[in-house]
């Protein structure tokens, strides 16, 4: 195999290195795709604009972050080897152990000769004469490569709070996705946390702990659910690794890839004493079950959401002492899972303890500016020692928008999906030939390794088709772009979550010009989308343009 990192090292700013692949990025998706390209026989330099490898559990070292997917349904599936050599120690992985779960990956299949870090891409131009792509880092270096792969994640493209005053705080200010890589000490320290999205819901409990005292500005209210985590004892990993092959068989059958499959009964045609008796059993269970394992309706019919939304409410209600503070923590813009719902160890308690205050930002205190010493809203200035941005991401097309992506006759990428992502099958963007996207819009998601894996492994096949047959560039049809534009909008529609602001719908107020609903995601089955794939590729790609 050809050193790729000596290659990348000779050349500096200005030299052109020349590869027969890049890759953005070095998370979950990223390492995989090398592994993949390699076996390809190709050249392959990945750019990591962080100084090593993890993505999402590199940059995010917030208190409380961990796995809301079970940690044995998380790892990599590609290697026996590696599944029978990597024991998880909770079923809900902390960050400190997948981050070093994904480091032992780096390690034993030697990845890190192939990664340049330090390296965030801000230009990729598609060369039309030359069949290749341009890609040039913010130091000034570039490189050159046939294909382009885009292994940038749908949440890494982080906001901060659009208020105004934001840089003028004296103390130390933090956002969950660019947190210290030393723990930080709230011991003694009056803390304001902006945000109650699922990084504040893990955050918050841990960070109550110690703090002297910690103010939460919620703007909008979020249902979560319980996470009910616990440690995975050594026989327990043993049973699992045994089980390997029918628990990833199981994932790949239901809806978004996780181990839940829906209950097929619809709620209303259940009585109502069966019902409470069956959510109570969901709401005790660890992970998704209350979301994905519920009654299949949930999700599209307003009455059976509004039977799930009361009882979730109810348990809010149980769990708050003070109900005034309960009834601010009841969403009541939006029902229960139709936005991505976080799992949470202690959340609603932490508003029980007396060194914690809740201040509504959208009716009784609305935030007017970040001063010097703290936030000021209508009400009064709140002083503060250290402030915390849970604000989010720009999510699934934020990350492409930072890059300068343009495919054929200069047309941008930010600009060809002002109004919607067009794709086919998520993987390849209309009008930009030979740049393939992990996890791209348009996609299916769910339990991101395994919607990753599969999208690597298609996206090898077509690789290794494309070496088959001398083809060196492969591009979308445009009538195939239109038809899972629709398929995607279609499915989308069919979901209550379709009429809710969220990230997920390209809504994000911290973000200019993120105010109109766009579908970002294929919502439809997972099963669905994978047996698509399956088919064009057994179909021999002939929805895919090549030459």
């Amino acid at each position: 195999m050809p050193d790729t990192h000596a290659l990348a090292e000779r050349a500096s700013p200005g030299q052109l290195a020349i590869y027969d692949a890049i890759v953005i990025g070095a998370g979950i998706s990223g390492m995989y795709m090398l592994y993949r390209l390699r076996e390809l026989g190709m050249t392959v330099r990945v750019f990591e604009a962080g100084s090593d490898v993890g993505g999402t559990w590199y940059w995010n070292r917030y208190p409380g972050a961990r796995f809301d997917s079970e940690s044995w349904t998380y790892g990599y599936s590609f290697s026996k080897e590696l599944m029978a050599e990597w024991d998880w120690k909770e079923h809900f992985s902390p960050q400190p152990d997948t981050l070093e779960y994904l480091n032992y990956v780096a390690d034993k299949f030697d990845l890190r000769r192939d990664i340049g870090f330090r390296s965030t891409v801000v230009a990729a131009h598609w060369d039309e004469a030359a069949n290749r792509w341009n890609v040039t880092l913010e130091n000034g270096q570039r490189a050159n490569s046939r294909f382009l792969f885009t292994a940038i994640g749908i949440l890494s493209a982080y906001t901060l709070p659009a208020i105004p005053g934001r840089d003028s705080f004296t103390g130390p200010a933090y956002h969950p996705a660019r947190w210290p890589h030393t723990p930080v000490d709230f011991t003694g320290n009056r803390v304001g946390l902006i945000g109650t999205g699922a990084t504040a819901i893990q955050a918050i409990p841990e960070i109550a702990k110690q703090a002297k005292h910690l103010t939460v500005f919620q703007r909008r209210p979020n249902w979560a659910a319980p996470l009910h985590n616990s440690k995975i004892s050594k026989e327990e990993m043993a049973a699992i690794k045994s089980r390997y092959e029918e628990i990833y068989a199981h994932c790949a059958t239901t809806p978004s890839w996780f181990i839940h499959q829906a209950d097929p009964r619809k709620t209303l045609d259940v009585p109502p004493e069966e019902r409470e008796a069956f959510w109570e059993k969901l709401y005790g269970e660890p992970g998704f079950g209350i979301w994905m394992g519920n009654f299949r309706d949930i999700l599209t019919s307003e009455d059976a959401n509004a039977a799930i939304s009361a009882f979730i409410a109810k348990k809010i209600r149980q769990r708050v002492k003070d109900p005034k503070v309960a009834d601010k923590l009841i969403p009541k813009d939006h029902g229960f899972g139709t936005r991505r719902v976080p799992l949470e160890s202690g959340y609603f308690e932490a508003y029980n303890r007396d060194n914690v205050t809740l201040v509504d930002t959208l009716v009784d205190e609305p935030i007017e500016c970040i001063t010097p010493r703290g936030i000021k809203t209508i009400r009064q200035e709140h002083e503060f020692d250290i402030l915390v941005y849970a604000t989010g991401f720009d999510g699934v097309t934020g990350a492409y928008d930072r890059i300068d992506i343009r495919g054929e006759n200069g047309l941008r990428l930010k600009d060809a999906w002002a109004e919607t992502p067009r794709t086919y099958l998520g993987m390849l963007a209309e009008g930009f030939p030979n740049m393939l996207m992990v996890l791209g819009p348009h996609t299916a998601r769910g339990n991101i390794p395994q919607a990753v894996s599969h999208s690597v492994e298609f996206q090898a096949g077509l690789l290794r088709f494309m070496q088959q047959h001398d083809h060196t560039r492969v591009a979308t049809r445009p009538e195939q772009v239109d038809e899972w534009t629709r398929i995607v909008i279609k499915a989308g529609e069919a979901l209550l979550s379709f009429k809710v602001d969220s990230w997920q719908n390209g809504v994000n107020r911290n973000v200019e010009g993120r105010t109109v609903r766009r579908v970002l995601g294929y919502n439809g089955n997972g099963a669905h989308f994978r047996r698509t794939t399956d088919e064009v590729a057994k179909g021999g790609y002939q929805e895919f343009a090549f030459r």
